[in-house]
């Protein structure tokens, strides 16, 4: 599993995906209520493992210091899709000790398609402006052809492998496309 720059030692021992709908509920006459569905709202990926031998609490500090920078990064799981998320919760769960440290973590998914909603910019520590949500209007698609890889295509377009793989939540696996598949360049 990786997220931004940091690459877990091993997979984390349990993980779970939720996905929520927003609902509404609204008080009518006479103790009744009714329900509206206010559509689906952002994934929340959590999950828990350990860290273990001489040096599991410098690992767990790699791990905290990630935690601790702004902004989201692209998730990467072996189970999950490929997402953009924020890293929103990390908890040491377990009694110290010198050599085993038991973790649970949090993400939400970040926004990735059009929500019809007016995207916030944010200023990347470059100075550049972003956009966290990105209108599918605007996309640009590829399609792949045999012996394509999302390297050479991240290069053809001048984009980053990692933007690619982030535009491209649909490629469970990130190794493996196939040809006729449509990838989002842009």
């Amino acid at each position: 599993m990786r997220y931004k720059d940091y690459v877990w030692p091993h997979n984390p021992e349990t993980y779970s995906v939720t996905w929520q709908k927003k609902i509404a509920v609204h008080k009518v006459p006479f103790g009744r209520y009714c329900m509206q569905e206010l559509g689906s709202s952002y994934r929340v990926m959590r999950g828990g493992g350990v860290f273990v031998g001489t040096d599991a609490y410098q690992e767990f500090r790699r791990l905290a210091a990630v935690f601790d920078e702004d902004g989201a990064g692209l998730l990467v799981h072996p189970v999950w899709q490929a997402a953009g998320a924020y890293f929103v919760s990390l908890q040491l769960t377990e009694e110290p000790m010198p050599d085993f440290v038991r973790y649970t973590f949090e993400f939400w998914e970040d926004c990735g398609q059009s929500t019809g909603l007016t995207a916030v910019s944010t200023v990347s520590s470059g100075g550049r402006a972003s956009n966290s949500c990105e209108s599918v209007a605007s996309a640009v698609w590829y399609t792949v052809k045999k012996g394509d890889t999302l390297w050479g295509i991240a290069k053809k377009y001048g984009v980053t492998l990692q933007s690619l793989i982030a535009a491209n939540p649909q490629i469970k696996n990130p190794n493996l496309i196939y040809a006729g598949n449509q990838v989002r360049v842009k």
